[in-house]
Formats: structure tokens, sequence, C-alpha cells
């Protein structure tokens, strides 16, 4: 049942990209010149990240960083490139409340002679909780040869279930996130 509930909790991992926009945040080494970097190979998932999503998701993750990296005139290989790429995944159960103030709940404001003379009215308050996952990718960037961090990129949104969803949303929402890569993509 624990492991029906993780690996839940990893196909949903993703699904952050599909219902609400991403909101993506970087840091980089300003010393360091990523145009020199021309090749690049995946670590893999750090920690549990590879645990969490499905091998559906984690092609859909691969395949669109592979196609941004080819835009901007990297090239993938097995081991050794010129810098490597980490990838780590968070899912957290978060909770939003709303409150909506009705103040014409009591509809008989002013004089009402069967309401015994003046009635002043009320307001009422309802309250609504929803209860969603967020999550959360980071995308670490290592110089291949000093092992030093260059580059982090963190995307996060909400979470959806719905497969397709995510098929479609996964190139967008990593787009976003490496629309902040130092390099830009080729013309």
């Amino acid at each position: 049942m624990k492991k029906s509930i993780i690996i839940l909790l990893a196909t949903l991992a993703m699904t952050f990209v599909s219902c609400s926009p991403v909101k993506v945040v970087t840091d980089q080494d300003k010393s360091v010149d990523f145009s020199a970097y021309k090749t690049y190979h995946f670590l893999g998932w750090q920690d549990n990240s590879d645990q969490i999503l499905s091998d559906f998701d984690k092609k859909r993750i691969h395949e669109s960083f592979r196609q941004e990296f080819d835009a901007r005139g990297m090239e993938l290989v097995e081991s050794d490139g010129d810098m490597a790429v980490s990838l780590f995944i968070v899912v957290d159960q978060k909770t939003s409340t709303t409150a909506y103030t009705d103040y014409y709940a009591n509809r008989y404001v002013g004089f009402h002679p069967y309401r015994r003379g003046w009635n002043q009215g009320y307001a009422t308050t309802t309250f609504s909780q929803n209860d969603y996952l967020a999550g959360t990718l980071v995308l670490d960037v290592f110089d291949g040869k000093t092992k030093d961090q260059v580059w982090q990129g963190v995307a996060s949104g909400t979470v959806t279930e719905d497969p397709q969803k995510r098929e479609k949303a996964i190139p967008k929402k990593i787009a976003a996130l490496m629309k902040k890569y130092p390099v830009p993509k080729a013309e």
C-alpha cells in the first residue's frame, strides 16, 4: 500500500506541468562561459525521485530536456560530457483556503411591517478548502571536469493526474524552465 502511494505521488510529481503556470527560479555561476559546453550527460535522478516518476514521465522529461539542449547546439553523450545534468523531484500535499462574504445574505434590509419594523440585514462568510499536490522539479548542471555546480533551475506548480495533459504540458513547462538557461536556443 505504501509503495502504491509512493508510485502514485511519483506519477503525479511531474503533473505540476499541466494545470497551472509554472514558477521558475534559477541561479548560476556568473564566471562560467556556458557557450563552451558542447556535450552533456545525465547523471540520473537524485534520491527517491527516480521511484516517484512513472517510466512514461521519465521518458517525457528526458526527451524534453534533450530537445531543449539540442536546440542550444549541445549533444547528449553517455558519459564524460562537458557538463553533467541531474534531476530531482519533490511532491508536497498542500491546502488552499478561500473565503466568500455574501453581504446580501439577509434580503430583508429596510422597513418590513411583518418583520417588526426596521431590519438591518447581516452578512455571511463561507469558507472552502481545497487539497492539492504541488510538485517541484530541480535541474542541477555541473561542470564535467571540475564537478562544480554551475547552474540550477527550479520549476514548481500544481500536480495533475491526467497523463494526456502531462504529455502535452511537460515539454512546455520544461521549455519555460530552459528559457532561463544562459545559452539561448539557436535561431
